[in-house]
Protein backbone atom coordinates (compact mmCIF):
# COMPACT_ATOMS: atom_id res chain seq x y z
CA UNK A 1 0.00 0.00 0.00
CA UNK A 2 1.46 3.38 -0.92
CA UNK A 3 2.30 5.93 1.45
CA UNK A 4 1.15 9.57 1.25
CA UNK A 5 4.40 10.35 0.11
CA UNK A 6 4.70 7.85 -2.73
CA UNK A 7 1.32 8.83 -3.89
CA UNK A 8 1.95 12.62 -4.24
CA UNK A 9 5.29 11.71 -6.01
CA UNK A 10 3.55 9.09 -8.40
CA UNK A 11 1.42 12.49 -9.31
CA UNK A 12 4.20 14.42 -10.26
CA UNK A 13 5.61 12.27 -12.64
CA UNK A 14 2.14 11.46 -14.44
CA UNK A 15 1.83 15.64 -14.77
CA UNK A 16 5.56 16.21 -16.13
CA UNK A 17 4.60 13.36 -18.51
CA UNK A 18 0.84 14.53 -20.16
CA UNK A 19 1.72 18.41 -20.10
CA UNK A 20 4.38 19.01 -22.67
CA UNK A 21 2.15 16.77 -24.59
CA UNK A 22 -0.82 18.54 -24.21
CA UNK A 23 1.20 21.63 -25.48
CA UNK A 24 3.24 20.46 -28.52
CA UNK A 25 -0.92 19.27 -29.71
CA UNK A 26 -2.47 22.44 -28.99
CA UNK A 27 0.64 24.43 -31.11
CA UNK A 28 -0.12 21.90 -33.76
CA UNK A 29 -4.12 22.62 -33.94
CA UNK A 30 -3.41 26.46 -34.26
CA UNK A 31 -0.88 25.66 -37.00
CA UNK A 32 -3.53 24.36 -39.03
CA UNK A 33 -6.00 27.29 -38.42
CA UNK A 34 -7.08 29.80 -41.15
CA UNK A 35 -8.61 32.98 -41.19
CA UNK A 36 -12.39 33.16 -42.51
CA UNK A 37 -12.81 33.66 -45.44
CA UNK A 38 -15.22 36.80 -44.80
CA UNK A 39 -12.44 38.32 -42.65
CA UNK A 40 -10.43 39.44 -46.25
CA UNK A 41 -13.76 40.98 -47.85
CA UNK A 42 -14.09 43.77 -44.86
CA UNK A 43 -13.24 46.99 -46.93
CA UNK A 44 -10.36 49.79 -45.99
CA UNK A 45 -12.06 52.27 -43.72
CA UNK A 46 -12.64 55.54 -46.18
CA UNK A 47 -10.92 58.81 -45.24
CA UNK A 48 -13.30 61.35 -43.45
CA UNK A 49 -14.54 63.71 -45.79
CA UNK A 50 -12.86 67.05 -45.47
CA UNK A 51 -14.51 69.96 -44.24
CA UNK A 52 -15.03 73.11 -46.04
CA UNK A 53 -13.35 75.93 -45.46
CA UNK A 54 -15.67 79.88 -45.66
CA UNK A 55 -13.76 81.40 -47.96
CA UNK A 56 -13.37 78.27 -50.41
CA UNK A 57 -15.46 79.07 -53.92
CA UNK A 58 -18.18 76.63 -53.96
CA UNK A 59 -18.75 76.04 -50.49
CA UNK A 60 -22.50 76.89 -51.00
CA UNK A 61 -24.26 80.26 -50.74
CA UNK A 62 -24.78 80.55 -47.51
CA UNK A 63 -20.81 81.01 -46.40
CA UNK A 64 -19.04 81.81 -49.31
CA UNK A 65 -17.32 84.93 -49.24
CA UNK A 66 -17.67 85.91 -52.95
CA UNK A 67 -21.26 86.84 -52.43
CA UNK A 68 -20.43 89.17 -50.03
CA UNK A 69 -17.86 91.02 -52.38
CA UNK A 70 -19.19 93.77 -54.76
CA UNK A 71 -18.99 93.54 -58.41
CA UNK A 72 -15.94 95.87 -59.23
CA UNK A 73 -17.63 97.94 -62.02
CA UNK A 74 -15.73 99.19 -65.23
CA UNK A 75 -13.08 102.07 -64.76
CA UNK A 76 -15.40 104.49 -66.73
CA UNK A 77 -18.95 103.46 -65.56
CA UNK A 78 -20.34 105.99 -63.44
CA UNK A 79 -21.66 105.24 -59.87
CA UNK A 80 -21.90 105.67 -56.56
CA UNK A 81 -18.98 105.79 -54.06
CA UNK A 82 -18.96 106.27 -50.56
CA UNK A 83 -15.80 107.60 -48.92
CA UNK A 84 -14.19 107.60 -52.36
CA UNK A 85 -10.09 107.13 -52.38
CA UNK A 86 -8.84 109.70 -54.44
CA UNK A 87 -9.95 113.81 -55.11
CA UNK A 88 -11.30 115.33 -58.42
CA UNK A 89 -10.01 118.77 -57.24
CA UNK A 90 -6.32 118.80 -55.42
CA UNK A 91 -4.96 121.25 -52.85
CA UNK A 92 -2.83 124.04 -54.46
CA UNK A 93 1.21 122.72 -54.19
CA UNK A 94 2.36 125.98 -53.55
CA UNK A 95 -1.10 127.50 -51.55
CA UNK A 96 0.09 128.84 -48.24
CA UNK A 97 -3.27 128.47 -46.63
CA UNK A 98 -4.09 125.13 -48.54
CA UNK A 99 -5.16 121.85 -46.20
CA UNK A 100 -2.07 119.13 -46.37
CA UNK A 101 1.11 117.67 -43.96
CA UNK A 102 3.71 119.27 -44.21
CA UNK A 103 6.61 121.37 -42.51
CA UNK A 104 8.40 124.58 -44.06
CA UNK A 105 11.70 125.96 -42.40
CA UNK A 106 12.94 129.17 -43.57
CA UNK A 107 14.38 132.37 -42.64
CA UNK A 108 12.94 135.83 -42.97
CA UNK A 109 14.24 138.80 -41.84
CA UNK A 110 17.53 136.91 -40.18
CA UNK A 111 15.50 135.16 -37.97
CA UNK A 112 14.52 131.25 -38.21
CA UNK A 113 11.03 130.43 -38.13
CA UNK A 114 9.00 126.83 -38.80
CA UNK A 115 5.44 126.71 -40.58
CA UNK A 116 3.96 123.62 -39.69
CA UNK A 117 0.66 122.31 -41.16
CA UNK A 118 -1.98 119.52 -40.26
CA UNK A 119 -4.43 119.08 -42.21
CA UNK A 120 -6.21 116.74 -44.68
CA UNK A 121 -8.94 116.81 -47.51
CA UNK A 122 -11.18 113.89 -48.07
CA UNK A 123 -14.06 112.73 -50.55
CA UNK A 124 -17.33 112.02 -48.48
CA UNK A 125 -19.39 110.67 -51.75
CA UNK A 126 -19.01 110.40 -55.33
CA UNK A 127 -20.99 110.10 -58.09
CA UNK A 128 -18.79 109.03 -60.93
CA UNK A 129 -16.01 107.04 -62.27
CA UNK A 130 -13.23 105.08 -60.31
CA UNK A 131 -10.66 107.12 -62.15
CA UNK A 132 -7.68 108.19 -59.42
CA UNK A 133 -5.70 110.89 -61.87
CA UNK A 134 -8.54 112.82 -63.99
CA UNK A 135 -11.82 111.41 -62.18
CA UNK A 136 -15.23 112.22 -63.95
CA UNK A 137 -18.26 113.25 -62.34
CA UNK A 138 -19.34 114.75 -58.88
CA UNK A 139 -18.30 114.73 -55.51
CA UNK A 140 -18.39 116.23 -52.21
CA UNK A 141 -15.48 116.81 -50.45
CA UNK A 142 -14.52 118.06 -46.48
CA UNK A 143 -11.25 119.57 -45.68
CA UNK A 144 -9.45 121.17 -42.65
CA UNK A 145 -6.20 122.26 -41.25
CA UNK A 146 -4.39 123.69 -38.16
CA UNK A 147 -1.48 126.39 -39.83
CA UNK A 148 1.09 127.23 -37.48
CA UNK A 149 3.98 129.57 -37.23
CA UNK A 150 6.75 128.78 -34.38
CA UNK A 151 10.04 130.82 -33.78
CA UNK A 152 12.67 128.11 -34.38
CA UNK A 153 15.09 130.52 -32.39
CA UNK A 154 13.06 130.16 -29.22
CA UNK A 155 12.41 127.56 -27.64
CA UNK A 156 9.71 126.73 -30.93
CA UNK A 157 7.14 129.48 -29.37
CA UNK A 158 4.07 129.56 -31.12
CA UNK A 159 3.66 133.33 -32.57
CA UNK A 160 0.43 132.23 -34.38
CA UNK A 161 -1.86 130.04 -35.95
CA UNK A 162 -4.43 130.04 -38.90
CA UNK A 163 -7.17 127.40 -39.11
CA UNK A 164 -8.93 126.15 -41.99
CA UNK A 165 -11.88 124.06 -42.89
CA UNK A 166 -14.79 123.58 -45.52
CA UNK A 167 -16.60 121.56 -47.98
CA UNK A 168 -16.66 121.90 -51.75
CA UNK A 169 -18.68 120.30 -53.84
CA UNK A 170 -16.58 119.79 -57.18
CA UNK A 171 -16.83 118.41 -60.47
CA UNK A 172 -14.36 116.88 -63.00
CA UNK A 173 -15.19 116.84 -66.62
CA UNK A 174 -12.54 115.32 -69.63
CA UNK A 175 -9.47 117.78 -68.49
CA UNK A 176 -11.15 120.36 -66.42
CA UNK A 177 -12.10 120.24 -62.63
CA UNK A 178 -14.36 122.75 -60.92
CA UNK A 179 -15.40 123.22 -57.40
CA UNK A 180 -17.96 125.79 -55.25
CA UNK A 181 -18.32 125.85 -51.66
CA UNK A 182 -18.12 127.15 -48.08
CA UNK A 183 -14.76 127.93 -47.10
CA UNK A 184 -14.06 129.30 -43.69
CA UNK A 185 -10.84 130.85 -41.82
CA UNK A 186 -9.55 131.88 -39.02
CA UNK A 187 -6.47 133.13 -37.21
CA UNK A 188 -5.39 133.52 -33.70
CA UNK A 189 -2.09 135.20 -31.65
CA UNK A 190 0.02 132.62 -30.32
CA UNK A 191 0.35 132.95 -26.37
CA UNK A 192 3.93 132.58 -26.14
CA UNK A 193 4.44 135.70 -28.75
CA UNK A 194 1.88 137.75 -26.81
CA UNK A 195 4.05 137.19 -23.33
CA UNK A 196 6.97 137.58 -24.77
CA UNK A 197 5.69 140.77 -26.34
CA UNK A 198 3.53 142.56 -23.62
CA UNK A 199 0.47 144.69 -25.18
CA UNK A 200 0.55 143.03 -28.05
CA UNK A 201 -2.83 141.23 -26.89
CA UNK A 202 -4.14 144.82 -26.74
CA UNK A 203 -4.09 145.40 -30.46
CA UNK A 204 -4.64 141.33 -31.64
CA UNK A 205 -7.02 140.96 -34.89
CA UNK A 206 -9.76 138.81 -34.52
CA UNK A 207 -9.24 137.84 -38.39
CA UNK A 208 -12.48 135.54 -39.90
CA UNK A 209 -13.08 135.00 -43.40
CA UNK A 210 -16.67 133.05 -43.97
CA UNK A 211 -17.26 132.67 -47.70
CA UNK A 212 -18.09 131.06 -50.72
CA UNK A 213 -14.77 129.67 -53.08
CA UNK A 214 -15.04 129.50 -56.58
CA UNK A 215 -12.68 128.03 -58.70
CA UNK A 216 -11.40 126.11 -62.08
CA UNK A 217 -8.55 123.80 -63.15
CA UNK A 218 -7.02 122.53 -66.63
CA UNK A 219 -4.57 119.99 -67.01
CA UNK A 220 -3.84 120.93 -70.89
CA UNK A 221 -2.98 117.85 -73.13
CA UNK A 222 -0.04 119.51 -74.94
CA UNK A 223 1.91 122.15 -73.35
CA UNK A 224 5.02 122.99 -75.03
CA UNK A 225 7.59 120.34 -74.77
CA UNK A 226 5.99 118.65 -70.97
CA UNK A 227 3.70 115.41 -72.13
CA UNK A 228 -0.05 115.00 -71.59
CA UNK A 229 -1.23 116.51 -68.58
CA UNK A 230 1.51 117.19 -66.76
CA UNK A 231 0.74 121.46 -66.26
CA UNK A 232 -2.02 122.19 -63.75
CA UNK A 233 -3.51 125.66 -64.54
CA UNK A 234 -5.80 126.69 -61.64
CA UNK A 235 -7.75 129.67 -60.69
CA UNK A 236 -9.86 130.53 -57.79
CA UNK A 237 -12.10 133.57 -56.51
CA UNK A 238 -13.05 133.46 -53.04
CA UNK A 239 -15.95 135.55 -51.41
CA UNK A 240 -16.96 136.15 -48.44
CA UNK A 241 -19.91 137.12 -46.49
CA UNK A 242 -18.88 137.58 -43.24
CA UNK A 243 -15.53 139.39 -42.39
CA UNK A 244 -14.02 140.49 -39.19
CA UNK A 245 -10.43 141.62 -37.74
CA UNK A 246 -9.95 143.76 -41.04
CA UNK A 247 -10.77 141.21 -43.56
CA UNK A 248 -12.37 142.10 -47.02
CA UNK A 249 -14.09 140.31 -48.84
CA UNK A 250 -12.76 139.39 -52.12
CA UNK A 251 -9.14 136.86 -52.49
CA UNK A 252 -8.07 135.90 -56.10
CA UNK A 253 -5.78 133.39 -56.63
CA UNK A 254 -4.12 131.27 -59.31
CA UNK A 255 -0.83 129.72 -60.68
CA UNK A 256 0.39 126.09 -61.76
CA UNK A 257 2.31 123.44 -61.09
CA UNK A 258 4.42 121.22 -63.31
CA UNK A 259 5.45 117.48 -63.07
CA UNK A 260 5.29 114.04 -64.63
CA UNK A 261 1.68 112.63 -64.71
CA UNK A 262 1.31 109.26 -62.74
CA UNK A 263 2.17 106.74 -60.05
CA UNK A 264 6.71 107.53 -59.84
CA UNK A 265 6.83 104.53 -57.89
CA UNK A 266 9.99 104.93 -55.19
CA UNK A 267 12.19 106.78 -57.57
CA UNK A 268 11.03 110.55 -57.54
CA UNK A 269 10.38 112.98 -60.50
CA UNK A 270 11.22 116.89 -60.01
CA UNK A 271 8.60 119.47 -59.92
CA UNK A 272 7.95 122.80 -59.77
CA UNK A 273 4.68 125.01 -58.38
CA UNK A 274 4.20 128.40 -58.32
CA UNK A 275 1.00 130.63 -56.42
CA UNK A 276 0.02 133.69 -56.59
CA UNK A 277 -2.90 135.80 -54.58
CA UNK A 278 -4.29 139.23 -54.82
CA UNK A 279 -6.34 140.10 -51.77
CA UNK A 280 -8.49 143.26 -51.39
CA UNK A 281 -7.46 143.66 -47.67
CA UNK A 282 -4.23 145.11 -48.78
CA UNK A 283 -5.71 146.78 -51.48
CA UNK A 284 -4.81 143.97 -54.03
CA UNK A 285 -1.61 143.26 -53.27
CA UNK A 286 -0.71 139.70 -52.14
CA UNK A 287 2.06 137.34 -52.08
CA UNK A 288 3.76 134.75 -54.91
CA UNK A 289 4.93 131.87 -53.80
CA UNK A 290 7.21 129.41 -55.63
CA UNK A 291 8.83 125.98 -54.89
CA UNK A 292 10.81 123.07 -56.39
CA UNK A 293 12.10 120.20 -55.95
CA UNK A 294 11.43 116.19 -55.97
CA UNK A 295 8.17 114.76 -56.23
CA UNK A 296 6.55 110.99 -55.05
CA UNK A 297 2.74 110.21 -56.56
CA UNK A 298 0.55 107.15 -55.58
CA UNK A 299 -1.61 104.87 -56.95
CA UNK A 300 -4.50 107.37 -55.22
CA UNK A 301 -2.56 110.66 -56.84
CA UNK A 302 -1.76 111.58 -53.46
CA UNK A 303 1.88 113.39 -53.17
CA UNK A 304 5.08 113.92 -51.21
CA UNK A 305 7.67 116.85 -51.87
CA UNK A 306 10.52 117.62 -51.06
CA UNK A 307 12.26 120.79 -52.19
CA UNK A 308 13.08 124.52 -52.00
CA UNK A 309 11.10 127.50 -50.56
CA UNK A 310 10.54 130.60 -51.71
CA UNK A 311 7.72 133.41 -50.43
CA UNK A 312 7.77 137.45 -50.82
CA UNK A 313 4.48 139.14 -49.95
CA UNK A 314 2.51 140.00 -47.11
CA UNK A 315 2.36 137.88 -44.40
CA UNK A 316 1.36 134.26 -45.30
CA UNK A 317 -0.49 134.28 -41.40
CA UNK A 318 -3.33 136.42 -40.89
CA UNK A 319 -2.30 137.73 -37.59
CA UNK A 320 0.42 139.62 -39.55
CA UNK A 321 -1.28 140.44 -42.49
CA UNK A 322 -0.41 143.45 -43.04
CA UNK A 323 3.14 143.20 -42.08
CA UNK A 324 5.56 142.18 -45.48
CA UNK A 325 7.83 139.08 -45.03
CA UNK A 326 10.44 136.89 -47.11
CA UNK A 327 10.58 133.72 -46.56
CA UNK A 328 14.05 131.33 -48.34
CA UNK A 329 14.01 127.66 -47.07
CA UNK A 330 12.66 123.98 -47.71
CA UNK A 331 9.86 122.13 -47.01
CA UNK A 332 8.26 118.57 -46.88
CA UNK A 333 4.15 118.24 -47.75
CA UNK A 334 2.42 115.71 -48.14
CA UNK A 335 -0.67 116.78 -50.39
CA UNK A 336 -4.18 115.63 -51.25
Amino acid sequence: MLSLRGCLRLLVGVLLVVCPLATTQGASERDDLSLPEYESEIPAAEEPPRPLLLSEPGSGDLFDESQFLPEEPPGDQFTWQVAPASQIWHSYQAGPAEPRTGITMFAGDGHGYWDATVGVRSGLVRYGDRNHFLPQGWQMDVYGAAIVRMDAEIHQDLNGSDFVFGFPLTYGIDNWQFKVGYAHLSSHLGDEYARRNPGTLDDRINYVRDGLQFGSSWFPEQTWLLPPNACRLYSELDWAFHTSGGAKPLTFQFGTEISQPGVTGRRPVPFVAVNGRMRQEVDYGGDLTTQAGWLWRGETAKIIRLGAHYYNGKSSQSQFFRTSEQQIGVGLWYDF
